[in-house]
């Protein structure tokens, strides 16, 4: 935990990190291999570089102890170093981890997946989301033979592959793309974009719930427009994957996409992701199929014998331990507390969490009620002396109420800052330069 100071500032005990973090900018453009994990996202000189995790605690190379949230960018669900996932891969490392062949465990890893994911009929597995969300519209493409692709402009991410990335601010390098989109919860706009184009529109691509619950009927209404215009429903379960239910957000919808993308939760921190759907468009990318081949997902490190051990893993117990229900519980736990000592600070309009109690967000708002980068630098900047890396509030299974409520208690000291930096206007002043956001155009 850092030792803070009121004038803001850095400690000395995150040295190491500091230069580290030079050092990792002058070999890897960016000092990091996910734009989410650049220090940029942080305050400056307060980024940490890890050292080592232990279920839902972590160390920095300065010795420095954090309660953590966000775990992997939510991909370790159970938390670091699970036993039972350790175990796991340690017993199919021994055998062997890659073949000219495939091997058994791949068969097996598929029947746990397709147990888990009852609405879909076949899957196939990747190494990480965008190649399994690109799959997925390679193969709506050849399926409806149509070339655009919707998707839902209220959600943050789906590729790392032009037909996404062509949409954001970061535009060097891509030429234009045929991708279109729609807004989340509007059936009426959704209908209206396929009225003038659902001829071209080979798939919808979107997550079935992010920050906010879907309105009734609403999935509903979009599988019905999806069928009526002919084009495929592609569900974006990375996030929801195993957060919302074992079986995903379609499981606890009960919707029932042509195509689904898995990953992030199902390795629990080990690299692999899966696209799932329906035999005959699936098949498209097999052997045994009249229509042309569509190639599909060819990785030579795709089925790696530990990274699909990690997944039955993680398969079983959040299944087994009924881990969305302990997620849903913490985040429960947080909300409220973090809630209350907000209102209590009188800042309760401006810090403000969101989203499904498994996958939390918070919200920093200035005194006008708008976001605010320079707010959310602040309550980072104070979360972190508390000895809380917090970029969100997702939680992970190894959370222990005690963990919650010392997170709730440097939330508290937080927000008396935040209070006086509202009174000041001047948030900066404390927290140096504002953290920015991913999708920028220049530096």
């Amino acid at each position: 935990m850092l030792e803070g100071s009121s004038t803001g500032v850095v400690p000395a005990s995150l040295s190491r990190s500091r230069a580290i973090n030079e050092r990792l900018h002058q070999l890897i453009p960016g000092g990091a291999h996910t734009y989410a994990k650049g220090d940029d996202q942080f305050p400056e000189g307060m980024a940490p570089v890890i050292s080592r995790g232990r279920g839902a605690h972590v160390w920095d190379v300065d010795g420095n102890f954090y309660v953590e949230y966000g775990s992997g960018l939510r991909s370790v669900v159970l938390g670091h170093a699970h036993p039972r996932v350790l175990d796991a891969v340690r017993a199919q490392l021994e055998l062997g981890s890659n073949f000219v062949r495939p091997t058994v465990i791949e068969a097996d890893a598929a029947e746990r997946f397709l147990t888990t994911v009852p609405t879909a009929e076949m899957v196939k597995f990747t190494k990480n989301g965008s190649d399994a969300t690109t799959a997925a519209v390679r193969l709506a493409r050849a399926h409806t033979d149509r070339s655009l692709v919707a998707i839902c402009r209220d959600q943050p991410f789906f590729s790392t592959d032009d037909w996404f990335i062509g949409t954001t601010a970061m535009t060097a390098g891509i030429p234009e793309q045929p991708t279109m989109s729609f807004p989340y919860g509007n059936l009426s706009a959704l209908s209206d974009l396929l009225d003038q184009h659902g001829h071209d529109i080979a798939c919808l691509i979107m997550e079935a719930a992010t920050v906010t619950e879907p309105p009734p009927g609403y999935l509903e209404g979009v599988r019905a427009l999806a069928d009526r215009h002919g084009c495929l429903l592609v569900l974006d379960e990375m996030i929801t994957g195993f957060r919302w239910a074992a079986s995903g957000a379609q499981g606890l919808y009960g919707i029932v996409p042509d195509l689904s993308t898995f990953g992030k939760a199902l390795g629990n921190g080990f690299a692999v992701s899966a696209l799932a759907g329906r035999r005959e468009i699936m098949e498209r990318g097999g052997l045994r199929s009249s229509h042309e081949r569509v190639f599909l997902l060819s990785t030579t490190h795709g089925a790696e014998t530990h990274a699909l051990a990690a997944a039955m893993a993680v398969m079983d117990t959040c299944v087994e331990e009924e881990v969305a229900t302990r997620l849903n519980n913490l985040g429960d736990r947080l909300r409220s507390g973090v809630h209350q000592v907000a209102v209590a600070a009188g800042v309760g309009e401006h810090v403000l969490v969101r989203g499904r109690s498994s996958n939390l967000v918070f919200a920093t708002l200035d005194q006008h009620g708008n976001p605010s980068q320079e707010y959310r630098t602040l309550f980072l900047h104070e979360l972190l002396l508390g000895g809380v890396l917090a970029p969100s509030f997702v939680v992970s299974a190894a959370l222990t109420e005690a963990d919650v409520d010392r997170t709730i208690e440097v939330v508290a000291n937080a927000c008396a800052v935040y209070k006086d930096a509202l009174e000041t206007g001047e948030p900066g002043k404390r927290a140096g330069r504002p953290v920015k956001p991913v999708f920028r155009r220049y530096a």
